[in-house]
């Protein structure tokens, strides 16, 4: 389902561009093609991921983002469950996103000026391939039912 996966990038990249930060682009996508599970108070959560943790340039923020949809579909509620299942997914989608971009963490993936053009250039590109690279993920691991996506 290629066609989900440049859906979800152009949408986060979307989301970019109107001013979301990276996190939120991310959380904010997916939880629209996941028909809104989240309200608008918990995608508040996401602001903070955005700059590498608040401008700390440490885990790129379109990971974390990442990480929450990951949590939204195996995370758990109650600790007499396992949290292996999400712990799973999160260290998985760690290692693929590191692999494919050579790191995790904000400065290092992104050394310009923070909000400088170039900076906003390669955070859009990052986001909008963070978002491709994470619907791949949860398409190949079947974490959710491909007819209940909205596009």
């Amino acid at each position: 389902m290629e066609n989900m996966a440049l859906e979800a990038r152009s949408r986060a990249g979307g989301k970019f561009k109107d001013g979301l930060n990276c996190s939120e682009a991310i959380l904010h996508s997916f939880n629209e093609m996941l028909n809104k599970p989240l309200s608008v108070e918990s995608l508040k959560m996401a602001t903070g991921f955005g700059g590498g943790l608040g401008h700390a340039g440490c885990m790129c923020g379109a990971l974390t983002g990442s990480v929450m949809v990951l949590g939204l579909l195996k995370g758990r509620h109650d600790p007499s469950q396992s949290r292996e299942p999400g712990y799973d997914v999160a260290r998985e989608f760690h290692d693929r996103f590191s692999n494919e971009n050579g790191g995790t963490c904000c400065r290092v993936l992104n050394t310009f000026e923070f909000d400088s053009k170039d900076h906003l250039r390669r955070c859009l590109k990052l986001t909008g391939g963070t978002a491709k690279l994470l619907m791949e993920f949860i398409q190949e691991k079947k974490l959710v039912d491909p007819n209940t996506w909205t596009v």
